[in-house]
């Protein structure tokens, strides 16, 4: 069987955790069909790589410290259509999942599938493969099927006299936390978040990533049943949309 090309696949890398970066980093050095083009841990010099040449890979994070990966995989797809990009990322909510794929990404890994060999999954993508991680493709096939609600029924708890500092569980969230925990359950988008906070989708894209792990959950529809389980949502304030 002969290989895809006789020379090995250009990968840029745009990741901002400096450990995951040089883990990615070194698997695509550790293999003789990859080649290192560029890495980065920000969106503004990627965006500025990608304006002046392209590669065969792109090894994108979505929330990075100055935007988002969303951006760059829009303009890659624009003016480099033959790059095809795979997202690795901590998010595997439906929202990020599916504008991952309208802005053109042919794979999405999440960070904690630890069944994931990089090098392979992007020999794979060249070979025309489309790589999803389990949890995301559960998470694709839910968002599909019919459902009578967006998520299952909260287990009724009698809550304590306590203010929202309080802990449930162990579960400490803070004010900010909290509020944007709200505002994923009544279903705003991350946009509308931003907005309604005065913050950055980056920023909002940081709280969502910290509640997740409290939560220890990987969407949005699990965050909001396991904030519901553990009487969370019960020590928010209202406000108005």
């Amino acid at each position: 069987m002969t290989d895809v090309s006789a020379s090995a696949w250009r990968v840029v890398v745009v990741e901002d955790n400096a450990h995951t970066r040089h883990f990615l980093e070194q698997c695509v050095l550790a293999h003789p069909r990859l080649q290192l083009a560029a890495s980065f841990g920000t969106l503004a010099p990627a965006r500025a790589w990608f304006a002046r040449q392209g590669a065969d890979l792109l090894l994108v994070d979505l929330g990075l410290p100055d935007g988002s990966g969303l951006d760059l995989m829009h303009l890659v797809r624009r003016h480099w259509p033959a790059c095809d990009m795979l997202v690795v990322s901590m998010f595997g909510d439906e929202e990020n999942v599916v504008a991952s794929i309208e802005a053109g990404a042919v794979g999405y890994v999440h960070k904690d599938d630890e069944a994931t060999d990089i090098a392979e999954t992007l020999l794979a993508v060249k070979r025309g493969a489309s790589p999803i991680s389990p949890m995301i493709a559960r998470h694709l096939l839910r968002r599909m099927q019919p459902r009578a609600g967006d998520s299952p029924p909260a287990t009724p708890r009698s809550e304590p006299a306590s203010g929202p500092s309080v802990p449930a569980l162990g579960v400490t969230l803070s004010p900010r936390e909290q509020e944007v925990l709200g505002y994923i359950a009544r279903g705003f988008s991350y946009a509308e978040i931003a907005r309604q906070q005065g913050i950055t989708v980056h920023t909002v894209q940081t709280y969502i990533k910290k509640l997740y792990g409290k939560l220890a959950v990987h969407s949005r529809s699990e965050a909001v049943y396991e904030a519901s389980r553990l009487g969370l949502l019960g020590q928010l304030g209202t406000r108005p949309d």
